[in-house]
């Protein structure tokens, strides 16, 4: 039944007669109630348009703790731990929220692994006080988020051919090195992968621009649109992209058995504020 139907069948019949006042006119005849037409329901699903869903696969966060860290002590008392002396760092993981700590001997962190901005500072935070719980004098410093990921897929596919020859000046397209075009925005800064399965990964500085940035680009690829995708294609591919981010078990290095459960999961750090502020050892231990 089209909107038209529907209206008529609440208004009561096609005569006007029903919850439409009958106010007449000279020739005593009553006219007909203002009924939406076509081009009126077109216009409306115009404008409420597609639903994309845009997921941040990672916030990538650096904080400074202004002290020095032993990273052999690091290794043989924390937990969750590896240390690649190669490098010179040491990876420390969490579980909630989680997060994989990269720790450099200078103080410098980087937190890698979290879904959104807020969860990032929670990590970078309970990694200072794991730190400080093993008598290092960190403080909780120039914290500021780095680097985040996002994804959306489109429901359509994309000539991606003909969409890097019309916009040759931010678009690079080389399918010897990479299947897919390489879009550089530079107001709001962001870098977009967009491939012909209608995927597009959002490269950004923060996760208000990787939704600014999905906002520029879908209008010039709609353009370019290609087959739709059914609902149960897309399903699928998400589907299958959950299966192929499983994270694969790697060995831990050093680990403590005699350590209380509620150091690992860091329940008591949950009420700490996220607000850029430094904190001593004596604090701590409450």
């Amino acid at each position: 039944m089209s909107a038209i139907e529907q209206t008529l069948a609440h208004s009561g019949g096609d005569t006007g007669i029903g919850h439409y006042p009958q106010a007449s006119t000279g020739n005593g005849e009553v006219p007909a109630p203002n009924l939406p037409t076509h081009s009126d329901v077109n216009e409306e699903l115009q404008d409420d348009g597609p639903t994309i869903d845009i997921v941040i696969n990672n916030v990538v966060c650096s904080f400074a703790t202004c002290c020095h860290l032993n990273l052999k002590r690091i290794a043989t008392e924390g937990m969750n731990v590896e240390y690649k002396r190669e490098n010179g760092m040491v990876n420390m993981k969490l579980r909630k929220p989680s997060a994989t700590a990269s720790i450099w001997s200078s103080g410098k962190i980087t937190c890698t692994g979290a879904t959104s901005e807020e969860h990032s500072r929670i990590a970078g935070r309970r990694i200072a006080r794991i730190l400080q719980r093993m008598g290092f004098k960190v403080r909780f410093s120039n914290f500021r988020v780095v680097n985040v990921l996002g994804t959306c897929t489109l429901p359509f596919t994309i000539k991606i051919i003909d969409f890097s020859r019309e916009h040759r000046q931010a678009a690079s397209y080389e399918p010897e090195l990479h299947p897919g075009v390489t879009y550089r925005i530079k107001n709001p800064k962001a870098t977009l992968k967009i491939f012909s399965t209608g995927s597009i990964t959002v490269t950004a500085p923060c996760v208000a621009n990787v939704q600014s940035a999905i906002e520029h680009i879908f209008p010039l690829v709609l353009e370019f649109k290609g087959e739709d995708i059914s609902e149960e294609e897309l399903l699928r591919k998400r589907i299958l992209k959950n299966k192929n981010k499983r994270p694969k078990s790697k060995p831990v290095v050093s680990y403590i058995n005699d350590v209380d459960s509620d150091w690992m999961d860091m329940e008591d750090d949950s009420e700490l504020d996220t607000s850029e502020e430094s904190f001593d050892s004596e604090d701590s231990q409450d």
